[in-house]
């Protein structure tokens, strides 16, 4: 274990004493598992961190902060592979949750219980095909008490707990040079953002970065950036696995590779479990995040396109307020 150098991350992200004590213990102990099977942390695979999961689950030891600490040192050390498994695993864990948050402070409590009680959520750090039936069924049971455009709304909150102060910077952009300049902003700022990705080696996210994919964005500003056509802006997501979806002409693969969802992803390869598109207002939400805090007011969204639906992109259309002059 290269402790030295991962004590320094953590105390970079201000982490406690205790934390990084637990922590490398943490590190220690996968590391331990991983000589039983002649494996090192840097070349750890998918299926070593799969089993491994699985004894802490058995266990009882599946912490969400023993999860992101392998995650965290699997960062340090650059083996993507099983950062992006265990960033996977523990992506949807405020999800649901939060969904059960929203649907009360919508619908009320007792429709909350009728969506969410009983509902058998896999244990934390469960792999993603243990999700598509539960969260098929939460939709079921969501359109069974509320009109279509309420569970819309319920779906396309700020479910992944992400800070608004993260998009001061748009904000700002937006106050100086308008809709088209915020844009502009946007889009080159994830273009310098990516290429320094590129360069490092490091993941963008859970994206692996390649000239390749930084050339793709540069060409498509639409992507996680937006384009403006009138007083709507359309915005596109950049593909979960970028290259892989670069490279890939299966349109199944293809799709999948699009799809971000932790909670449906798996779905798109195995057809006894679909969930509907509708979830996809859940990733509308992530995207129409960033204009709420610039204009100050929840906005529109709108689920263009969406792998879920069976097209090879997921693209949503973002409603400008009405009394938001366009530059």
């Amino acid at each position: 274990m290269r402790k030295e150098e991962f004590v320094r991350y953590l105390e970079q992200r201000g982490s406690s004493p205790d934390e990084r004590e637990a922590a490398i213990a943490a590190i220690g102990e996968f590391e331990e598992f991983l000589l039983r099977r002649s494996e090192t942390l840097e070349s750890a695979t998918t299926e070593a961190i799969s089993d491994y999961v699985s004894e802490l689950i058995d266990k009882g030891q599946n912490s969400i902060e023993c999860l992101l600490a392998l995650a965290r040192y699997a960062y340090l050390i650059n083996n993507h592979a099983l950062y992006v498994y265990l960033v996977g695993v523990v992506g949807g864990y405020t999800v649901l949750p939060s969904l059960a948050a929203r649907t009360a402070e919508i619908a009320g409590e007792a429709t909350r219980d009728t969506v969410f009680a009983g509902l058998k959520i896999p244990p934390l750090g469960s792999a993603q095909n243990r999700y598509p039936g539960v969260t098929q069924e939460m939709i079921d049971r969501l359109r069974s008490c509320l009109p279509e455009e309420t569970c819309k709304d319920i779906l396309a909150g700020n479910h992944h707990q992400v800070p608004v102060e993260k998009f001061e910077a748009y904000h700002q952009a937006y106050r100086e040079s308008g809709v088209d300049g915020l844009l502009r902003f946007r889009h080159e700022s994830l273009v310098s953002d990516l290429q320094a990705h590129a360069r490092n080696g490091k993941p963008w996210y859970e994206q692996k970065i390649t000239p390749e994919v930084v050339e793709f964005v540069r060409r498509n500003p639409e992507i996680q950036a937006g384009v403006r056509d009138g007083n709507s802006i359309f915005v596109t997501k950049i593909p979960y696995a970028p290259t892989e979806y670069l490279r890939e002409t299966d349109p199944v693969l293809k799709r999948y590779h699009m799809c971000h969802c932790p909670l449906a992803r798996a779905s798109i390869l195995d057809e006894s479990t679909p969930v509907s598109p509708l979830f996809c207002y859940c990733s509308g939400g992530y995207e129409k995040l960033a204009f709420d805090v610039v204009f100050g007011e929840p906005v529109r969204v709108t689920v263009v396109n969406s792998a879920l639906a069976g097209d090879l992109v997921c693209r949503f259309r973002i409603d400008i307020p009405t009394d938001v002059g366009v530059r």
